[in-house]
């Protein structure tokens, strides 16, 4: 996928000065680049990252097109339930690959595909009035979560499943799919003893890199996004992402810019999409860059308190919000633009005599506008010494939007090799669910009920 192109013209020293980074820096990285890369080589070939693996599994892709074939248009609503990396590639690819307003239009316009929805909070009014709104006859859930135990997923699922069997009595099961580990956890053991259909998470492959499995595909198919495409354009990515050459490979080298950046005390790393289909990718990858890198101690056990901070922005929305910020603010932040050079529609600005002030839009169209926008932006941060990148895709399409995924998530892998830390874990989630255990009852966890006490109850509270 070569049309898929990193300008980071502005990064550079050379161009926004103090702050940038200089090409003897990057040449520095290389001996460090080159150990990292075999290292994942390595890891890859004895199968310990099979996310690698995931676009080229042709198995699952035939799964699901049995599955979407025998549905037909038997349900109007698809919801999934699940959290962080259960929800969030479904929630961009979907915003990005189906109609914008897709969940507003007729079946007809949907072309007989079912709505959308991504659940992914236990606000109780956000999902009592989710569930008030959806036909139980007419509505598919996909409970999504590796171990099976995750709380909010569970939660989320005992609700709905108590309210579809009222409804719909003994064969409510056939109005779930449940998708999770492959041997253990609530969820498999469910899918056995109660007669759940199922799909299983690959071993190995941790929920923020796992959109290529059918975490995402499944939701996606049904929808009818074309997921073979967007599985062929991870593919046509994987060349260039295991190119060896750091300089050749747009993962490692945007992985090594964002690393240098950070070195330069810009610990913030700001994704601007100029396109509300791209809106959603920022808060996919918030999670793979934040969750992946952000530790407390390093590969080697030693204390670091370390991670670029990811933040979202919408470009031109943000323009009016955050870049006041961005240009004249701290000296923290780096920017990366997410651009499509093909918007897929335009509009042209008409003519209208009573405000001659505004003839200057005339014959123009919306698409001329926000390129301007971006690049009046990108200027402008340059200009005022603020490093900035640009990734540009030729169009939005599965393709494209496959190879934007897989870029990022091998970028995200040898980012931590740069960082010295392990992207694959997250033990400051972990702690935080632990809590939750214990304070909602879960046998095993009084040891840690006895802790929350300590830290929260036996602490005098200043409120106001």
């Amino acid at each position: 996928m070569d049309d898929i192109k990193l300008d980071y013209t502005n990064m550079m020293a050379s161009v926004v000065g103090e702050y940038g980074i200089h090409e003897d820096e990057l040449e520095a990285l290389r001996p460090q680049s080159e150990e990292i890369h075999h290292y994942l080589m390595t890891r890859r070939e004895n199968g310990f990252l099979p996310f690698y693996e995931l676009p080229f599994n042709t198995k699952i892709l035939e799964e699901i097109s049995t599955l979407v074939e025998e549905i037909g248009g038997r349900y109007e609503n698809v919801v999934v339930l699940g959290i962080g990396g259960s929800a969030l590639g479904t929630i961009a690819l979907a915003q990005a690959l189906c109609p914008l307003y897709h969940n507003l239009m007729d079946s007809g316009q949907r072309g007989g595909r079912p709505r959308l929805f991504v659940l992914d909070n236990v606000d109780p009014m956000g999902f009592s009035q989710a569930l008030d709104i959806l036909d139980p006859a007419r509505t598919l859930y996909l409970v999504i979560s590796k171990s099976g135990s995750t709380v909010e997923t569970m939660c989320q699922f005992l609700i709905a499943r108590e309210r579809m069997e009222k409804a719909l009595g003994a064969g409510y099961r056939e109005h779930f799919i449940l998708i999770t580990d492959p041997i253990s956890g609530p969820l498999r053991r469910l899918a056995e003893s109660e007669g759940f259909r199922s799909f299983s998470i690959p071993e190995r492959v941790g929920g923020r890199f796992s959109v290529f499995t059918a975490v995402g595909l499944l939701p996606l198919a049904l929808v009818g996004v074309n997921v073979q495409a967007l599985l062929q354009g991870a593919i046509a990515m994987s060349e260039r992402v295991t190119e060896p050459d750091i300089m050749k490979n747009p993962a490692y080298l945007n992985a090594a810019l964002q690393f240098l950046a950070y070195r330069k005390g810009l610990k913030i790393s700001v994704m601007m999409p100029y396109s509300d289909r791209l809106r959603d990718m920022s808060d996919w990858f918030r999670q793979i860059w934040a969750e992946s890198l952000g530790k407390k101690n390093g590969l080697t056990g030693d204390l670091l308190h370390i991670g670029p901070t990811p933040v979202k922005a919408l470009g031109t929305t943000d323009q009016h919000s955050q870049v006041q910020l961005y240009v004249e603010g701290p000296f923290d932040k780096s920017v990366t633009f997410l651009i499509p050079e093909n918007y897929g529609a335009d509009l042209i600005i008409p003519a209208y005599p009573p405000a001659p002030s505004l003839s200057y839009l005339e014959g123009k169209s919306m698409a001329d506008l926000i390129r301007s926008e971006q690049q009046a932006t990108e200027v402008a941060l340059t200009k005022n010494g603020r490093p900035n990148c640009t990734i540009s895709i030729p169009e939005v399409t599965p393709e494209t939007l496959g190879a934007l995924v897989y870029m990022f998530e091998v970028q995200t892998i040898f980012a931590g090799g740069l960082f010295k830390v392990n992207p694959l874990d997250q033990p400051g989630v972990e702690e935080g669910k632990e809590f939750t255990y214990a304070l909602m009852g879960r046998p095993g966890f009084e040891k840690k009920k006895d802790e929350f006490e300590r830290w929260y109850n036996d602490i005098r509270r200043r409120s106001l």
